[in-house]
């Protein structure tokens, strides 16, 4: 018996946005089952149809026997659910988010507590802490609880692992794959190629409508050119020159720290990043990368050491600093109820910007971006995908001495990726250096240089040919993870 049956099923939002066009398949009890498609292809609104969240147009879903327009209250009992966006309530306790979900089901912690034991031990330690203070990990691991207490047979998950670090990633997989034991039902959707290949069977979904469902690697290949695009001719990596000079540093850090009390959460760091460089900040979630960003842009002070940022001191120049760099947070930065051309404006404008340039600078963008037909869409109207390469290029539009990118392509399909680090090289160029954080280690391989922080300290510094070299690994994948398990302290 199918635990999911899918029949020709439609919803669209107005007459302009047809999400799901004649959708069909079915979903066998215990399988682990993928929903995987670019930006935009409809995914999250077959999630919230087949979780009673959303009505269809068309068509009929039936999840556990139960008919999800007249059953829904049935099904509510029956599924558990994890949005793309994180789904708890910040200002609770670790431990109050578990007891209100619990209570939302018409159980308690006790009565479920042996169905999401495995998981939640591992965080249950930190149960009087508020939720919006865990790293991505600790909170996909409570979410995850969450969707677990009242013992669901199905368990919906819509890229359960977007801003999580790649060792993270992975526990957290083995964690799905032993609830395949229990008999859950498991559908997912994810743009990682690794976690694709963890499921049974998964659909391809392009614009709303099903181009294919099979094995992992036969759907992979067969649409190979969106899930595994061509990569971007990267120039060859050069060893430091003797020519090179202090002067053409953008980024000099000096024995950087930042305690929290007695906590230290970025310990004595130092390095510098040259004009034009493609500089990768990596670490796990809890490592230290963000804290340190934040210092860089002038959002927090330094306990001790030094550091300068287009030659303004962090300490004491903050304010120049902030006029003189772009950032883009892994929060996406924009405003969603004002369109792509008002928030083009918007901002330029705040970084003192005259008039005649920023309307031919935005000409000129939304051509190279190919949105002159959207300038005037409202900005949350917009895919992901769109709006993560929207939102990197007003952060340069004033063409700054370094953009400070926070994780920018989470969440976002490989072909959507390429694209985007493709104006990342165009910027570099152009002399903006970048400055990226990411839990992707293929784009790891673009930069120009890589840093890995382990518990506040940076571990390893150097080209991503030097450190594959240095730790014998066959990629930056191997090595992140090999240097991110040495970690002594949580990542909390």
């Amino acid at each position: 018996m199918n635990a999911i049956e899918v029949n020709h099923i439609s919803k669209s939002y107005g007459k302009r946005v047809k999400a799901l066009t004649d959708v069909s398949f079915t979903v066998g009890k215990g399988e682990v089952f993928g929903i995987i498609g670019p930006d935009g292809a409809g995914k999250t609104s077959l999630f919230r149809i087949l979780c009673t969240l959303l009505l269809p147009d068309s068509g009929t879903a039936l999840v556990d026997g139960f008919d999800v327009v007249g059953q829904m209250r049935e099904i509510r009992r029956r599924v558990g659910y994890m949005p793309g966006r994180f789904s708890l309530y910040q200002d609770l306790t670790v431990a109050e988010n578990l007891q209100f979900f619990a209570t939302l089901f018409g159980t308690t912690v006790d009565e479920g507590y042996e169905s999401i034991k495995a998981i939640y031990s591992q965080i249950e330690r930190f149960s009087d802490r508020k939720a919006g203070a865990l790293s991505g990990g600790m909170k996909q691991k409570l979410a995850l609880s969450c969707a677990l207490v009242h013992s669901p047979s199905v368990l919906f998950l819509d890229e359960p692992t977007t801003g999580v670090d790649p060792v993270s990633r992975k526990e957290l997989w083995e964690m799905l794959l032993s609830l395949k034991e229990r008999g859950i039902t498991i559908v997912a959707s994810t743009p990682y190629l690794d976690e694709v290949r963890c499921c049974d069977r998964v659909a391809f979904l392009s614009e709303g409508v099903v181009k294919g469902i099979g094995k992992p690697d036969e759907i992979l290949e067969q649409f190979k050119d969106v899930f595994n695009p061509a990569g971007i001719d990267k120039v060859a990596e050069s060893e430091p020159s003797a020519n090179d000079s202090e002067s053409d540093n953008v980024i000099e850090v000096s024995h950087l720290v930042k305690a929290f009390g007695t906590f230290r959460a970025v310990d004595d760091i130092s390095f510098t990043v040259k004009r034009g460089e493609i500089f990768g900040f990596l670490g796990a979630n809890g490592a230290g990368k963000t804290t340190a960003m934040h210092m860089l842009t002038g959002l927090n002070q330094p306990t001790s050491g030094t550091g300068r940022v287009c030659g303004f001191d962090i300490r004491t120049e903050y304010e120049q600093i902030k006029r003189h760099i772009g950032y883009m947070s892994q929060r996406f930065s924009l405003y969603e109820d004002l369109t792509v051309a008002e928030n083009i404006r918007l901002f330029a404008g705040i970084y003192g910007m005259k008039d005649a340039e920023i309307r031919t600078k935005t000409e000129r963008l939304l051509q190279r971006l190919d949105f002159a037909t959207h300038a005037d869409d409202l900005v949350a109207s917009l895919p992901l995908g769109w709006k993560q390469k929207l939102a990197f290029s007003v952060s340069i539009f004033h063409e700054p001495g370094v953009v400070f990118l926070d994780e920018p392509t989470g969440g976002v399909d490989p072909a959507t990726r390429r694209q985007f680090w493709e104006l990342i090289y165009d910027a570099a160029q152009r002399g903006i250096t970048v400055f990226v954080t990411t839990h992707y280690m293929d784009e790891a391989e673009y930069c120009d240089r890589i840093s890995i922080m382990v518990d506040g300290k940076i571990s390893a510094l150097g080209t991503p040919s030097e450190l594959k070299r240095r730790y014998d690994q066959p990629d930056m994948d191997h090595v992140f993870t090999y240097l991110a398990r040495q970690a002594t302290r949580s990542s909390d």
